[in-house]
């Protein structure tokens, strides 16, 4: 490379940084590519010279992303359905065929695993949920605030404490008076342990000094059947799974785990007005492998924040009692520290218990 001092110091650092990405770019394209390799290539292409890279014109991941279809892997259940809604605003942003890739199993750890090891480029992505997050901390394997991109928040749904109808309770101060004027006697249904339904009562629970005994189901549906059969008193619901029941007469609603007031629960006041500060939401949100451009990822947090402010996807997920919202990848990445330390010490607290 002697050839090369005749044109100074300025143009050989040129050159190596060309190289540096050069071997970002082979990288994320699942080619081998060591120093030598990347110089080479550096060279040979008239890099120095500005003729351009037979690989990639650098940074040019955004400008030409997506130039083939992307996936999005999901675990399963609601976070299906909402992945499809996105998949299908996103294909028509990008001209590019968006599939939902459905991996069930081992609490949404499956899912995380195939997006964890996927090349980070942009063309991988996952839809996650409260859910797999508590599991991520209950397992301590695939963290998402540390393990993954963050691209997006997608939406949020309220949670609701409900009741079987035939109890004598209308309101929050009467079910906080009926439990405790008989502790240890009544029970709640969730569906599962550590999930979003056991957290969520768990969380009103303590706040309210009640003592309920927990009966874990393995679906939310099971749960739901015991509580309108009456085999339980009490469940923490997404405010979709709620509504068909409140209209049936067989389930009364007694607050919301929003803040404020929502139309997604009408007529359900924020638990938030008896219990100061109580929030627990359900939500989903948009990540990427570790190491994805920062340029892919700001591309598709704005693309994906473009699509869900169209009337139509908030009006399609606002019957589905999402409430949709995008943000930058910064935000969610604060927001998934917040949750992961929030949950964390529910967790060890569980544990110590």
């Amino acid at each position: 490379m002697n050839f090369l001092f005749g044109y100074g110091r300025g143009a050989w650092c040129r050159l190596r940084a060309v190289a540096e990405r050069c071997s970002s770019v082979l990288v994320n394209c699942g080619q081998v590519a060591t120093p030598r390799i990347a110089m080479t290539i550096a060279i040979f292409s008239g890099l120095l010279f500005n003729t351009g890279c037979p690989y990639a014109a650098v940074p040019v991941e955004a400008q030409s992303f997506p130039s083939r279809p992307v996936r999005i892997v999901v675990a399963s259940g609601g976070s299906d359905l909402a992945a499809r809604l996105l998949a299908t605003s996103l294909s028509k942003e990008w001209g590019q065929g968006v599939v939902v890739d459905t991996r069930s199993g081992a609490s949404g750890l499956i899912s995380l695993d195939i997006v964890a090891q996927s090349a980070p480029n942009g063309y991988s992505l996952g839809l996650v949920t409260l859910s797999q997050m508590l599991s991520t901390l209950d397992n301590q394997r695939r963290l998402l605030a540390s393990e993954f991109q963050a691209v997006s928040f997608v939406g949020s749904t309220p949670f609701a404490i409900a009741i079987n109808a035939s109890l004598p309770v209308n309101t929050l101060d009467e079910w906080i008076a009926y439990v405790k004027a008989q502790p240890g006697k009544l029970m709640y249904a969730s569906p599962g342990v550590f999930v979003s339904g056991h957290v969520c009562m768990e969380e009103f629970n303590n706040r309210a000094g009640l003592n309920l005994l927990h009966v874990p189901y393995k679906a939310s549906t099971a749960g739901m059947a015991a509580l309108v059969g009456g085999q339980v008193h009490a469940t923490c619901t997404a405010a979709a799974n709620a509504m068909a029941m409140v209209k049936a007469g067989k389930i009364r609603l007694l607050g919301s785990t929003y803040k404020e007031p929502s139309d997604l629960l009408p007529g359900v006041p924020p638990i938030a007005t008896r219990l100061p500060e109580f929030e627990v939401l359900g939500w989903y949100g948009v990540l990427a492998p570790l190491n994805t451009p920062k340029d892919v990822v700001a591309k598709i947090s704005a693309d994906i924040a473009k699509v869900i402010k169209s009337p139509e996807l908030q009006q399609t997920f606002h019957t589905m009692g999402i409430r949709a919202d995008g943000t930058t990848p910064e935000q969610f990445a604060a927001f998934l520290k917040s949750e992961t330390e929030r949950w964390g010490r529910v967790l060890r607290a569980s544990k110590a218990n």
